[in-house]
């Protein structure tokens, strides 16, 4: 099996994940993503997809991951991770997309406007 590549974004980060058959290893920007992600929470997220396709410890996986923060992060590396196991097997697309991990999450932070502090906040309006 060649190495099959997968994209995964979430608000401003950006994750490029390369999987290839294995014994599980999973390596973030050249450091073990138990280093990267030292939160259970966000290393769950993570393996996440493996655990519904019944295929944790059959892959290696490198990571490359920028931008955001770590919660943006790890949830990009999810969807990159789920879009691959979709590329190796075809029939993994359905349980994944029911658990949500093949959606792309659209949020993104609204901009600022001028003549407002913030987004949406105003300045303080005086009457008289």
């Amino acid at each position: 099996m060649e190495v099959i590549n997968a994209l995964g974004r979430r608000k401003t980060s950006v994750a490029r994940v390369y999987l290839s058959k294995g014994t599980g290893k999973m390596t973030i920007n050249k450091l073990d993503y138990k280093t990267v992600f030292p939160i259970p929470v966000l290393q769950a997220k993570i393996e996440r997809p493996f655990e519904l396709t019944e295929t944790t410890g059959q892959y290696d996986i490198s990571v490359n991951v920028f931008g955001g923060g770590i919660n943006g992060q790890a949830e990009a590396i999810r969807l990159g991770i789920a879009r691959a196991l979709v590329k190796v097997a075809e029939e993994n697309k359905p349980l994944l997309k029911a658990e949500g991990l093949m959606t792309r999450d659209p949020r993104m932070v609204e901009r600022k406007k001028p003549g407002q502090p913030k987004a949406r906040k105003k300045f303080q309006f005086s009457k008289r």
